[in-house]
């Protein structure tokens, strides 16, 4: 599926992303159907600029017992404003506004870079551990090899099992960090879209911010070890960000609860106390289903 090609004027500066989502008129162009909830391809037209993106009406969401108060389309904008605040840029641009089905988010639609992604051949999937091409696998054996961190055994049919591993790779070990802080309910292989030069965003952010610890992801092959100084620093700028009077603590007032914010600023201070990675709760499955 590809967005109409349009030359814009010369001389016309493009707009920003977010402004161009924001402002831009929406074009419904089809749908994708794999989602739980509607999830609309469309492209955004402004002043001569186009590109496609995503369009996730409020009015398609499907209610969650566990987030009875505000939308996921909020919510989405929210892990946005927090993924800019860290500077690591691991979400698409992203705003909240209104469409041709009302309001919801809208989201920059992200093409994937050939060769990345998941590898689902177990007998090849250590081939190029660690050199970037891929994010996840399933590999024979009880050891990830080096380049790869170990999640756990999953049945792959016929009563056999392989090792889930995902790449030792600084882009994963962010969003590992930010969704931490974000309390990511849902982190799945698919939502991870690794873009040309290097870029890796993340998508589908609609089930975060409870309150509750809810993480589950399978970026757990950090699990307990010590946290970057780079990452503390980020972490330690972002809870002055957070802090009550803030641009960012007043933005995020608009999209999630007061309690939701608060226990933001708990994580963000769990982390920076720690010092580590968060481990599994064991109070629940720790990886999201299906992990896909």
């Amino acid at each position: 599926m590809s967005a109409p090609e349009r030359i814009p004027p010369r001389g016309v500066t493009p707009p920003e992303p977010s402004e161009l989502l924001a402002l831009g008129e929406l074009t419904v162009r089809g749908r994708v159907r794999e989602a739980s909830n509607a999830v609309l391809y469309c492209t955004v037209e402004y002043r001569g600029h186009s590109a496609p993106c995503v369009y996730k009406p409020v009015a398609g969401e499907r209610p969650l017992w566990d987030f009875p108060d505000g939308t996921l389309a909020q919510r989405e904008v929210a892990a946005y404003e927090i993924s800019e605040a860290t500077g690591w840029g691991l979400v698409p641009p992203t705003v909240l506004r209104d469409g041709p089905y009302g309001q919801g988010m809208c989201q920059l639609w992200v093409e994937v870079a050939d060769g990345e992604g998941l590898d689902d051949d177990e007998a090849g999937a250590g081939d190029g551990a660690g050199d970037g091409t891929e994010l996840l696998a399933l590999i024979e054996g009880d050891e990830p090899g080096p380049g790869w961190k170990a999640v756990g055994f999953a049945e792959v049919g016929e009563g056999r099992t392989a090792l889930l591993v995902h790449a030792d790779d600084v882009r994963l070990r962010r969003l590992a960090v930010l969704d931490a802080v974000i309390n990511n309910g849902d982190r799945k292989g698919g939502h991870l879209l690794p873009a040309a030069g290097g870029r890796l965003f993340a998508i589908d952010h609609g089930v975060t911010f409870n309150a509750e610890d809810k993480l589950r992801t399978l970026l757990w092959g950090w699990a307990g070890e010590p946290l970057p100084d780079d990452v503390l620093e980020v972490l330690g700028r972002l809870a002055g960000q957070l802090a009550d009077g803030g641009p960012l603590g007043a933005r995020l007032a608009e999209l999630i609860t007061a309690a939701e914010i608060e226990a933001l600023r708990t994580r963000v201070a769990g982390l920076l106390r720690t010092g580590a990675h968060p481990e599994p709760s064991g109070q629940w499955p720790a990886i999201p289903w299906p992990p896909v």
